[in-house]
């Protein structure tokens, strides 16, 4: 049906058999831990890949996707992870892809039932001096473990640029720094950890730049990490009323050269922009899953 040259279709050139798109694919990041009387721990973000810039973990930009025109690919944005139950660690973030891209959903923080941190793209903090979760190579880095019990801080969780903070004293570990794309166009930063939460005195963990969520103190809840960064969700102060803080939703963003026709067709499970901005076609999708044809 393609030939091996390129042809033209209502004005633009359609894409060839194999055009290179560039991509960044941002899981969902996790929920902090919960407390019963130990502080939790800030959550891991999303593990974060991209073909422009940096991708996370200190990883190097990775090769862009060869398309075939006339093919279908999926698209899958990861939800951010849910509250987890009572003392329980947080819950992971979902995965995030985009054709043979695969990024990894963050970690969990540790809760006061189980207070290590949980592996993911980037790992959640340990909470009360327990070990913060792995992160995964090239998309993310590892959660903080506290450096002392003292008040019964937590750590932070790993971003996408830096290690989660390890706490101490009377503080909590603030968390990992996000890493920053032009991909759209402009500078965005995302993929930030969750701040550590504590007991009650000292200051609580930050989040991490790019949208990371603030631990809490005393009862109070962590904050929630930002919509389509995939940042992670603060840790809960200890006992009270309070919660853990959500993880934040991730992204996927492909791009190509607007020389070449549009998408042809994009399933209705996707929620998406379209710009058309530096001399390229830029696609934003940040919410569901379904397949695109190109």
């Amino acid at each position: 049906m393609f030939a091996s040259k390129n042809f033209f279709l209502a004005g633009a050139l359609a894409l060839p058999v194999t055009p290179n798109v560039d991509f960044l694919v941002i899981a969902g990041g996790a929920s902090g831990g919960a407390s019963t009387s130990t502080p939790g721990a800030g959550s891991g973000a999303g593990g974060y890949r991209t073909s422009t810039g940096t991708s996370g973990g200190g990883g190097g930009a990775e090769s862009k996707v060869t398309v075939t025109g006339g093919s279908s690919y999926t698209v899958t944005v990861g939800a951010g992870g849910a509250l987890p139950s009572s003392g329980a660690q947080g819950v992971n973030g979902s995965n995030s892809v985009f054709a043979t891209i695969t990024s990894t959903g963050g970690g969990g923080g540790g809760g006061d039932n189980a207070r290590d941190g949980v592996a993911g793209g980037s790992g959640g903090g340990g909470s009360f001096t327990s070990a913060g979760g792995a992160g995964t190579a090239n998309q993310g880095y590892a959660g903080g473990t506290p450096t002392s019990a003292t008040n019964q801080q937590s750590a932070g969780g790993g971003g996408a640029g830096a290690v989660g903070g390890s706490g101490g004293g009377v503080n909590g570990g603030d968390g990992g720094a996000g890493v920053a794309s032009s991909i759209t166009g402009s500078s965005v930063t995302r993929a930030g950890g969750g701040g550590g939460s504590i007991l009650n005195n000292g200051s609580v963990g930050a989040g991490g730049s790019g949208g990371g969520g603030a631990g809490g103190v005393g009862g109070g809840s962590g904050g929630n990490g930002d919509v389509n960064t995939g940042s992670g969700g603060g840790g809960h102060g200890a006992s009270g009323g309070g919660v853990s803080g959500t993880g934040g939703s991730g992204i996927v963003v492909i791009r190509y050269d607007d020389t070449y026709a549009d998408i042809a067709s994009i399933g209705a499970g996707l929620t998406y922009t379209k710009t058309t901005t530096g001399g390229y076609k830029i696609y934003s999708f940040t919410a569901g899953t379904d397949s695109v044809t190109f």
